[in-house]
């Protein structure tokens, strides 16, 4: 059997597939999709899984109801691809297992279920538009990742493994994202997944598969050569400040017990009082939780006073609390910063006690693991427990902030807000670096983490600006504008990252425009998709 008739043998037997062994097929491409991201990186897995998804779509034409067919398909393969995606957020439930294990199952299935529907919906979608052809694929991509910008805000939002996320684990092949952002890098990346079938449609043949397959070789080409472009310089700035990133690596039953948070505290502290970079300002970055009611603690803040270097400014994960009304207090994850309060130039000496000067408080919570939605009826049924701080866990912040505190601008950002494009700081002031600070101790040694970690990179090349992360466990990380990681810290590593703040770059076309062109990239692929009628289905 030569090569030819080989693949025209199992595209054919991929197209003719019904039952349980299309539903089987549809789940396991979905599997090897997920494969494709962090830690495994198996690229060629999407090229291979998407395609299939392509050619299930195709056939769906031949059933008798051909969209609840193509619905079916899209939904299985996104069961796969989100079981094997978020699996990792089972192991918060074991975190403590005596209260919450039994829970584990019903998360680890019932959110990739919901979120399959996405991928249901879009191949539904575009089967019921379904054009001849190379079209099909340029239709396929647009309506999938429409979808996936749905995903990433309705029902506040979960864009955790878009399909562009597949090229974050390098900065390389991520580049684009400069221009277009993550929704855009996932258009690309899916025109460059299913292009090897652009030309296999009622008939199969080699040389149509090859055609499709250099127009994806090509693709990535030109992607290479993008990122090769915007790396080639690389001239470190003289710095204006030295940034110190600091992961102590506590165990989370040890973070979340409370007669533990004044060990945890030291162990931050001890990390953190080593000299610093002579007369050039220091940020010190501490991370999620570091220091639960800093700002209430006066031997903590005395203590911070004396180990920390004289020109160091704190930057610290803690949790803060408001009264409101007569007995009413609300709880914030926040972000608090220490150091010397503004005063008069005639008032200002280098004996000035530094002090909390400032905090932020996180705007976009986690559902039922920050906050708990529908509260009153949840808490019937005995959820309440799911949630800290009080029976309906953390409020929301006003949204997201610039501090002009040191020598420069920084916007801060908490754990779950990184995998937000675009919302990171306020239209209009820019900053001249990104802070994160997370605990990603919840999800063990997983691809949770390290996926939480290419999202933080895309975030940066988006902005074009520097980023310091700061994660409990790991993987801490100092983040430069174009991606690049100058420094980190492994998965359950104890130690520091001392290094010069690298300097922001001019504001890239993402920065100005935001996803507008991620939207005209739909529009032009929906038009020529749709130029010509004549459709199956």
């Amino acid at each position: 059997m030569g090569l030819g008739t080989a693949l025209h043998t199992t595209l054919n037997g991929v197209q003719a597939l019904t039952g349980w062994r299309r539903a089987l097929l549809a789940f396991l491409c979905g599997i090897a999709a997920a494969l494709s991201m962090a830690p495994v990186y198996a690229l060629p897995l999407l090229a291979i899984a998407m395609p299939v998804l392509v050619l299930l779509i195709d056939a769906s034409a031949t059933h008798v109801r051909p969209l609840r067919s193509a619905f079916w398909a899209g939904w299985m393969f996104g069961f796969g691809f989100f079981l094997a995606g978020i699996y990792w957020m089972a192991f918060s439930f074991f975190v403590q297992a005596e209260e919450f294990a039994w829970m584990a199952p019903f998360a680890v299935t019932g959110l990739p279920a919901f979120l399959a529907v996405f991928t249901g919906g879009a191949a539904a979608l575009a089967r019921r538009f379904w054009p001849d052809g190379w079209r099909r694929i340029i239709w396929f991509a647009v309506v999938f990742v429409g979808f996936e910008y749905l995903r990433g805000h309705i029902l506040t939002g979960l864009p955790w493994n878009l399909t562009g996320q597949a090229l974050a684990g390098s900065a390389i092949t991520a580049q684009s994202a400069a221009v277009y952002g993550a929704y855009g890098l996932s258009f690309v990346t899916m025109l460059l997944a299913c292009a090897p079938v652009s030309f296999i449609d009622q008939q199969t043949n080699w040389r149509g598969f090859a055609k499709g397959a250099g127009i994806t070789a090509a693709g990535v080409l030109a992607l290479l050569g993008f990122g090769a472009l915007r790396l080639v310089e690389f001239t470190p700035p003289t710095p204006k400040a030295y940034v110190r990133i600091v992961q102590p690596s506590i165990s989370q039953r040890d973070k979340i017990n409370p007669d533990f948070w004044g060990r945890n505290f030291n162990a931050n502290l001890e990390l953190s009082e080593a000299s610093g970079p002579g007369d050039i300002p220091l940020y010190v970055v501490w991370p999620e939780n570091a220091a639960p009611l800093l700002n209430e603690t006066p031997s903590a803040l005395q203590a911070l006073e004396q180990a920390l270097p004289p020109k160091a400014i704190l930057i610290a994960g803690a949790v803060r609390r408001e009264a409101v009304g007569v007995d009413g207090i609300r709880f914030f994850n926040a972000i608090q910063i220490f150091d010397r309060p503004q005063r008069p130039a005639s008032a200002q000496t280098d004996r000035l006690r530094r002090e909390i000067i400032a905090f932020y408080d996180k705007h976009h919570l986690v559902p039922f693991g920050e906050y708990l939605p529908f509260f009153g009826v949840l808490d019937a049924v005995g959820l309440s427990q799911l949630t800290p701080y009080g029976d309906g866990g953390f409020s929301a912040g006003k949204g997201p902030q610039v501090f002009d505190i040191g020598p420069s601008r920084f916007a801060p950002f908490i754990c779950y807000e990184a995998i937000f494009p675009g919302a990171i700081y306020p239209k209009g002031e820019r900053p001249d670096w990104l802070v994160t600070v997370t605990n990603d101790a919840w999800f063990g040694d997983s691809s949770g983490p390290r996926q939480h970690l290419d999202q933080a990179r895309l975030r940066a090349i988006e902005t074009g600006l520097p980023l310091a992360r700061a994660a409990n466990t790991g993987i801490s990380a100092l983040i430069d504008g174009n991606g690049r990681i100058l420094h980190r810290l492994a998965l359950y590593e104890n130690g520091v990252i001392d290094a010069p703040l690298p300097a922001p770059l001019a504001p890239t076309l993402y920065d100005r425009f935001g996803d507008a062109i991620f939207g005209l990239m739909l529009l032009a692929g929906a038009l020529i998709a749709q130029w010509t009628r004549p459709r199956h289905g």
